[in-house]
């Protein structure tokens, strides 16, 4: 008997130690050099905003999100928000949190992304068990679309209740800023200029709705696909533009063959940087 758990108890440890020489990730900080979790954590609560840049179909993504989330609220009272909950769909979000409506109700009456129950529901349920607020801070898709088809200029002609949904007009705009320009460049020759427009309408609005829910205090915690925040571009240009006294902090995921050195082309996007090992399953 003493044998067997002695064999067993060596087959525990050496799984352990196979486990830990190969992680699922490695945190890096802007420069590229590993910094650990704690520490990270320690540093985004220090600051006024902090935006999560998710690959939307990375498990470790969504992971981090929600681990991120739970320990910063440790430390600081917390307001939420995020790019998969169009604006006008903060009615629904809000009787869902007051806990008026079930999740099939939310499922009813809101757009919900496609996986939503298994990335995005974790978060939510975790505001509404701490009676956190959390805003719906996206552009409707469908006023996006318009500005993709015809620009800025489209969305003069929308009802007036449906620019409360939308940043203020007219929405700034500089075509030259980084991600805007690597836009151009990934679309090579098959996107137009109204394209960028559009994504440049969905950073306004979010920015516009960060700073509407944001409440000075606490921390508020933006969950956004990377490129939307990626080298402190995107919302955190309009962020800025408004706020120039803001701290923000961000943090965006990126995956690599061997995750045990930070590609060069992948320092600098984010204050903190989750490189994922590219065999990591998708969660869709």
């Amino acid at each position: 008997m003493k044998k067997l758990l002695a064999i067993q108890l060596g087959l525990l440890i050496t799984l352990c130690s196979l486990a830990q020489n190969k992680p699922a990730y490695v945190l890096y900080n802007a420069e590229g050099k590993k910094v650990s979790y704690k520490k990270m954590i320690r540093v985004l609560a220090q600051n006024d905003i902090v935006m999560i840049g998710e690959s939307h179909n990375n498990p470790i993504s969504h992971w981090m999100e929600l681990e991120i989330t739970k320990d910063c609220k440790e430390k600081r009272n917390l307001v939420l928000g995020a790019e998969m909950f169009e604006q006008d769909n903060q009615a629904a979000l809000d009787l869902y949190l007051q806990g008026k409506i079930s999740a099939k109700g939310l499922d009813s009456m809101a757009r919900l992304w496609k996986n939503y129950p298994t990335d995005y529901a974790p978060l939510v349920n975790f505001a509404k068990e701490n009676k956190i607020a959390f805003a719906a801070t996206n552009i409707p898709r469908r006023y996006a679309s318009l500005v993709s088809k015809a620009g800025f200029e489209a969305l003069d002609t929308i009802p007036v209740n449906a620019k409360a949904w939308i940043a203020p007009l007219p929405i700034a705009y500089d075509s030259t800023l980084p991600g805007y320009r690597n836009m151009v460049t990934m679309m090579a020759g098959h996107g137009t200029p109204n394209m960028i427009k559009a994504q440049a309408s969905k950073d306004a609005t979010m920015a516009h709705f960060i700073l509407k829910y944001f409440v000075a205090g606490s921390l508020f915690i933006h969950y956004n696909g990377s490129y939307h925040s990626e080298n402190h571009d995107g919302i955190v240009w309009y962020l800025k533009q408004a706020k120039p006294e803001l701290n923000i902090a961000t943090v965006t995921t990126v995956s690599q063959k061997d995750i045990k050195h930070l590609l060069k082309e992948n320092e600098g996007k984010a204050d903190y940087i989750i490189c994922v090992d590219e065999d990591m399953t998708n969660t869709y």
